[in-house]
């Protein structure tokens, strides 16, 4: 990590000059700033497209041979990571363990600041060193200014490990280096509100992690077309999307459709299998296994049999 005295040199703390005078608009002026400064948010993730394509590629091939997600990061940044994390197991049926979140301070910063205990590169050292994190592994960084210590530790611990690295800022490589497999930049521009990067910085993140954790689950074959056929049924809500995928994918009508769903254990992949090849739970299960999980592929190698 380069180190500069001072962080007024960082992009994420220079200031705005399309805000200079927030404090006097009108509220329709001030959301109508916003909307056009949210437009570098999209732009910057369309610039950094190709380093995130190459970190799913990493990460699936990783995840395939055993290994865990892991995102680091402290404040907004490490929050980030815990919600993209913690919405893995409900939407793609994954262990909470397959994806993890770990954010300086642990829980109780998901909720009150924190932001002190970003300053200890060897508590984020240690956060690696606790969860034995090893060469199949991948460590996400992400820090919006680049330079929080607690995650430029985590990332030593990482590399050290053997594990693959990837770095998620906002500042350019100029700015802040880091020594990883995958460097990602989200060049956002200063903030509307300077040095606040829970915003443009924020969203910027959250879109990055969408794409990279939903793209490693495609890969992962948790997904047939566009649905989400791995979907935890835990709920109401879970279960009426879970009958409307079976009936939009085999045209049963929703009585059909809830009887193959609960014939199936509630796994709609399988229940999909089972409708489409005639296979009992039992063979779907194992049909299913052999194809690591794919639908697609356990649904073609039946057909060509």
């Amino acid at each position: 990590m380069t180190q500069v005295e001072g962080r007024g040199y960082l992009l994420t703390e220079q200031v705005n000059l399309n805000s200079r005078n927030l404090d006097q608009l009108s509220s329709l002026e001030f959301v109508e700033l916003f909307n056009r400064e949210d437009q570098h948010a999209i732009a910057a993730v369309e610039k950094a497209k190709h380093d995130i394509a190459v970190a799913i590629d990493r990460t699936a091939k990783a995840l395939h041979h055993g290994g865990h997600l892991f995102y680091v990061g402290a404040g907004t940044s490490g929050r980030l990571g815990v919600l993209d994390a913690a919405e893995c197991p409900p939407t793609f049926c994954t262990s909470p363990d397959l994806v993890q979140g770990i954010i300086a301070g642990g829980a109780g910063a998901l909720v009150r600041s924190s932001e002190d205990l970003e300053d200890k590169a060897e508590d984020g050292y240690d956060a690696i060193a606790q969860r034995h994190i090893t060469q199949l592994d991948v460590v996400v960084g992400i820090t919006a200014g680049g330079t929080t210590p607690y995650v430029h530790g985590a990332l030593q611990a990482a590399r050290e490990r053997g594990a693959t690295t990837i770095f998620i800022a906002c500042v350019p490589k100029e700015q802040v280096s880091a020594e990883v497999d995958v460097d990602i930049r989200l060049l956002v521009g200063p903030e509307i509100l300077a040095g606040s990067t829970r915003l443009k910085a924020g969203t910027a993140t959250k879109l990055a992690l969408n794409i990279l954790s939903t793209g490693v689950m495609v890969q992962l074959g948790k997904v047939y077309g566009n649905r989400m056929v791995d979907v935890a049924v835990t709920n109401s809500k879970l279960r009426d999307r879970a009958i409307r995928i079976l009936h939009d994918l085999t045209g049963l009508d929703r009585a059909a459709a809830a009887t193959l769903l609960s014939q199936s254990g509630n796994w709609v992949k399988l229940a999909l299998l089972m409708h489409w090849t005639g296979v009992t739970k039992e063979e779907g299960d194992k049909l299913l296994a052999q194809h690591n999980g794919n639908l697609r592929a356990a649904v073609s190698s039946y057909k060509g049999v």
